[in-house]
Formats: C-alpha cells, sequence, structure tokens
C-alpha cells in the first residue's frame, strides 16, 4: 500500500512542477522518508551520523549494512563481527570491503576543497574559515533572498533535495533555477533561520514572516551537508511536526525590523 502511495505522488509531483516554471527533476529519491534528528549542538560529529551516510546505508544489501555499522560505527573488531553474523573471519572482512566500497565518497572521508579556476565567481571560502563562515554566509544570503549569493556557496554537482517529496535536484544552475522561481519569486524576502544541529551537520528551522500577525511561522527545517568550503546538499524538510524534537516553536515572534517584509512564497 505504502509502494503504491509513494508511485502516485511521483506520477503527479513532476507535471506539477512546470507551473511554477522550474526544471524537471533529475530523479527520485527512494529515501526521502529518512527524517533528521538532533545532534550535538557544536563540535565535530561522525560521518555515520549524516543524512548522506543514513542514505547509503539503505542501498547496502542486510549483510553488507550489519558489517558495516558493527565495525565502523559501534566499533566493533573484525573477529567480533564475524561472531555476531556467524561467519568466519575472511567470510566478514569480504563483507566489510564490499559495504565500504558501495558507499559513495563522501560519506568515507571529506573531500579537500578544490582549487578554484581564475576569476571563479563561485569560489569556495578561504582555508581556515570553515564549516561556520560557510553557515554564516548562507544564513546571511537566504533570509536577504539573495538566490545568487546562495548559487554562489554550492559545488558545481550540488543536490537540492525536497523531503519528503521522492523528488532531487542535481547541480548549481538547477537548484539557483529553483530557488529564484519558488522560494524567492522575484527576490523577495521574507525567511527566518534559526540555527540548530541535525545529523551532526549545520541546519536551521525554517520560519516564514507574517507581517499582518508579527508571528514568523515555522515552514519545516532546512540541513546542509558542507563540503571544502562549499554546500554539497541542501535537504528541505517540509514537515513542520519535525520542529519539537530539536526544541523549537510553531511561531516566533518577529523581529521588529523585519516586520513588514514581503512574504509571497510557495515553498
Amino acid at each position: 500500500m505504502a509502494d503504491r502511495r509513494w508511485r502516485r505522488l511521483l506520477s503527479r509531483v513532476p507535471r506539477g512542477w512546470p507551473r511554477f516554471g522550474v526544471p524537471k527533476p533529475v530523479s527520485a529519491d527512494p529515501w526521502a522518508w529518512l527524517e533528521p534528528y538532533p545532534g550535538p549542538p557544536s563540535g565535530p560529529a561522525p560521518n555515520s551520523l549524516s543524512i548522506a551516510y543514513v542514505s547509503a546505508l539503505q542501498r547496502l544489501p542486510p549483510d553488507q549494512r550489519a558489517a558495516l555499522l558493527l565495525t565502523d560505527v559501534l566499533e566493533f573488531d573484525i573477529a567480533e563481527v564475524a561472531d555476531i553474523l556467524d561467519c568466519d573471519i575472511a567470510a566478514a572482512g569480504h563483507l566489510l570491503r564490499r559495504a565500504r566500497s558501495a558507499m559513495p565518497a563522501t560519506t568515507r572521508a571529506p573531500r579537500p576543497a578544490p582549487a578554484p579556476p581564475p576569476g571563479d565567481p563561485c569560489a569556495p571560502c578561504a582555508p581556515g574559515e570553515g564549516e561556520d563562515a560557510v553557515v554564516a554566509s548562507f544564513t546571511g544570503a537566504f533570509e536577504r533572498g539573495d538566490v545568487a549569493a546562495i548559487a554562489a556557496l554550492l559545488t558545481p554537482d550540488a543536490w537540492l533535495r525536497m523531503r519528503p517529496l521522492p523528488v532531487a535536484y542535481r547541480g548549481r544552475s538547477a537548484a539557483r533555477h529553483f530557488l529564484a522561481v519558488v522560494a524567492f519569486p522575484g527576490g523577495t524576502r521574507g525567511y527566518r533561520l534559526v540555527a540548530i544541529r541535525a545529523n551532526g551537520q549545520p541546519a536551521f528551522g525554517c520560519y516564514l514572516r507574517d507581517p499582518a500577525a508579527a508571528l514568523d511561522h515555522a515552514c519545516g527545517l532546512l540541513l546542509l551537508t558542507v563540503e571544502g568550503g562549499r554546500i554539497a546538499a541542501i535537504d528541505r524538510f517540509t514537515d513542520n511536526s519535525l520542529l519539537p524534537r530539536f526544541g523549537l516553536p510553531r511561531t516566533l515572534p518577529a523581529c521588529i525590523e523585519l516586520r513588514g517584509a514581503s512574504h509571497n512564497h510557495v515553498l
């Protein structure tokens, strides 16, 4: 029954997007149902917490997934893994090697910042600025409705996903087009971001300004995957029922300087 519902949703979504003028999604995301969970407020977090890692795990056969989790997450040695899986050490090692080779490179180790070509307007943050600088730049650009500045923070092959809708966009150009047409039509502003941590990654409670009520209304969560001084993925979670697990309210009092901002948004 659940599979039929997802197929119906997927068949309808692409027909709905063209009325907004956005590009067609590059592919369906079968793991769009994955949800974020709270992480430590600061400090480094293991890759095994990330949305990309958890999503990639779903694609592994059960025995490989078990071997990978037991070793790389729970830190059992290979002899203990073999005992738990009721196989010999050679078989356990084979399962682990196959699982690790199947996992995306970005879930195994962070990539170094790429060297931008001369004059690249989308050059990453300077070395040493790190994640905090990327998050600060993204926050400012998003709250200003500055699509060009957001796009400048993205990697060329960045992902933009709308969870739990099973659709995803790939590439800086597609993401910029989607943001310009749907999130910030005509360059309008109206969002307020509250920084949190989710899955060990930088994330935000997203609020939409309502000048008439002097309130900011919750409109889901944003989660960033930052690699090498750029944003490799933006995951948008549209379900407001996720907010309480992060200690976020459904509404916030509007900041005085933000009242009167336009809020003609679809996202």
